[in-house]
């Protein structure tokens, strides 16, 4: 084995690493423009310093990988397959989910084996092919490249000059230096798939390592939280139900991928798949629920449902399941007010627990229980390589409700409609549809019999509350609208409608009399004080804040606002409706990033 000397052979390896610096520097930006090389080009020649520092970044990644791995050429040879990878996987992303990779997407690879299942049929056969061969060329390099080391000494040299050069490139992505600054790096946070086509791949990914969740608001101090707390204190408690005399249970069903597809146009069906929805909807509390997602990230739609808190405020493609609460000890939310109003909490997602890392997050938002997939052996399933049923999902939790001693809150998060829309995933499909073109027939008929299927479990839960004793109210609601092909939603005419793709089903059934009153759209951040008011139970200063916003803006999204009573989207904020906002932020930033002031002064 020769020895690789400071000689021509390590000048040649050092412009063989620069090189494949500036090669995938470029390639990743190619990705981030979905693959369109014309526009990375331009991109370049409008950010020549972006692209050269970045690409002087990845080169001393791969210098770093050359001289910790004996094998001089083994190390870059896999961190380049690395760095292609990851744009295959931004590339893929946007083409399925129209964001770009971030840095905490890549914590789902601990959940390898679930993802497989569940992204089935998502990433291109094209894009498996070249992974495929990557990895095959890999493996030919590494055993064909000459066996060539770098003395000690100077590796620790070119070591150490990587390292730190490298870690002064990412304190200078971080913290928005002036240097950067100079190059027109800025950190969009809140618009990352611009912050991504603006900045390039390298800056924008870096830039993310250390994003905080939320910017510090003007004023921010205990007395502005006090303030706040005060003002809504004051707000009388109004409770829209007497109640029923005990304190009920209450079951929130957070459906996965769950929708009315019948909003479609231009299709007939040969039956309607929500018969028990549209025929419950004039007598019971229904409407929209207006998710902050689409297509994907489930744990920001139960993320607000759970603590009141809004995606609004919060960075575009921000995960705060798994940037935030993951590190936090406790926050307040809707199962630390029922727990210390005497409930049993219990949450139940019948799949893989650590998944946006609920198996952590859950603890500490105070949950006594977790009962996930692992738990469940026995439970239905309509296919052997299906997802556990919603009928059966349903079947536990009445059955656990019933078990407990007291009154219980119980959180379920459904899987049966998860994508892959396999045809026979679920069983067979009953429903044909008439006007989808060709390519698209099965997969819309499976996503038609998938939510026929789930209509039929709330029906069998409408008559499965009849049997629980202690009063019980139970929320359902879809969390976004499934990642169906594109082209169905372009040729429905709604990438132009942001409403109609962030609106979900949203329906309150209940064993005692809780009225019929519309719901109208809203946000999921204010489900708590709504199921409050109709279960007859007091708000906390918090809720009533909550309740204000509502009243103003039900419907609170990035993608859209809507107005009060439901009277269409709003395009400018009142004066009334800013100060309710600024109010809300203040205390979001307290409860999140801030001291938690809030948490013994508004529950």
């Amino acid at each position: 084995m020769s020895r690789l000397l400071p000689t021509k052979r390590l000048s040649y390896l050092l412009m063989v690493l620069l090189v494949v610096g500036f090669g995938l520097n470029f390639f990743l930006q190619a990705a981030t423009f979905r693959m369109e090389l014309a526009k990375a080009l331009e991109w370049i020649g409008a950010n020549p310093l972006l692209y050269l520092s970045g690409s002087l970044f990845i080169f001393f990644i791969l210098l770093l990988s050359s001289v910790i791995v004996p094998n001089a050429y083994a190390g870059p040879a896999l961190v380049s397959a690395l760095f292609v990878l990851l744009g295959i996987a931004s590339d893929q992303k946007l083409a399925t989910r129209g964001e770009p990779l971030f840095p905490w997407d890549l914590m789902v690879l601990k959940n390898a084996e679930g993802m497989s299942k569940i992204t089935s049929g998502i990433i291109s056969p094209l894009a498996i092919i070249v992974a495929a061969l990557l990895v095959a060329g890999l493996v030919y390099l590494i055993i064909k490249l000459p066996k060539n080391r770098i003395s000690f000494p100077l590796r620790a040299v070119l070591g150490g000059i990587s390292v730190g050069l490298g870690a002064y490139f990412l304190v200078l992505v971080s913290s928005q230096s002036p240097v950067v600054t100079a190059m027109n790096y800025q950190n969009i946070f809140w618009n990352q798939k611009v912050n991504y086509t603006q900045n390039g791949f390298v800056y924008a990914f870096a830039g993310n390592l250390r994003q905080s969740l939320m910017e510090k608001p003007a004023g921010y101090s205990r007395e502005a939280v006090e303030a706040v707390a005060a003002k809504y204190k004051a707000v009388p408690d109004e409770a829209a139900a007497a109640g029923s005399g005990e304190q009920p249970n209450i079951l929130f069903i957070m459906n996965e991928a769950f929708f009315d597809p019948t909003r479609l146009p231009g299709y007939t069906l040969s039956e309607d798949p929500l018969k028990f929805i549209h025929g419950a909807a004039e007598q019971t509390p229904s409407g929209y629920l207006l998710s902050p997602e689409f297509g994907g990230n489930t744990a920001n739609v139960e993320f607000e449902a759970l603590t009141g808190l809004s995606m609004y405020f919060l960075g575009d493609g921000t995960i705060p399941y798994q940037q935030r609460l993951v590190k936090m000890s406790s926050l307040p939310s809707i199962v630390s007010i029922l727990k210390s109003r005497g409930y049993e909490a219990l949450a139940l997602h019948p799949f893989d627990e650590t998944f946006y890392n609920r198996n952590r997050v859950y603890p500490m938002l105070g949950f006594d229980r977790f009962t996930s997939e692992r738990d469940l052996p026995d439970a239905g399933r309509l296919s052997p390589d299906g997802y556990i049923s919603d009928k059966a999902a349903v079947d536990e939790a009445v059955g656990q409700l019933k078990a407990a001693s007291g009154p219980a809150f119980l959180h379920l998060v459904t899987m049966q409609n998860h994508f892959p829309f396999t045809k026979g995933l679920n069983g067979p499909n009953t429903i044909s549809v008439e006007g989808a073109l060709p390519e698209q027939k099965d997969e819309l008929e499976t996503y038609m019999q998938d939510a026929k299927l789930t209509d039929e479990a709330l029906a069998y839960l409408q008559q499965e509350l009849l049997t629980v004793k202690r009063p019980t109210i139970a929320v359902f609601w879809g969390d976004h609208l499934p990642a169906l092909s594109a082209g169905i939603y372009t040729e429905a005419g709604w990438d132009q409608q942001p409403r109609l793709k962030h609106e979900t089903q949203l329906m309150i059934l209940a064993n005692f009399d809780i009225g019929k009153e519309p719901l109208g759209s809203l946000s999921p951040a204010f489900l708590g004080p709504a199921v409050f008011k109709l279960s007859g139970q007091s708000l906390p200063a918090y809720y009533k804040l909550l309740e204000q916003v509502r009243e103003a803006i039900p419907g609170l999204s990035k993608q859209v606002l809507i107005g009060p009573g439901d009277s269409g989207i709003l395009k400018e904020l009142t004066s009334e409706q800013q100060t309710l906002l600024d109010d809300y932020r203040l205390i979001q930033y307290d409860l999140l990033e801030g001291e938690q002031y809030a948490d013994s002064l508004m529950f």
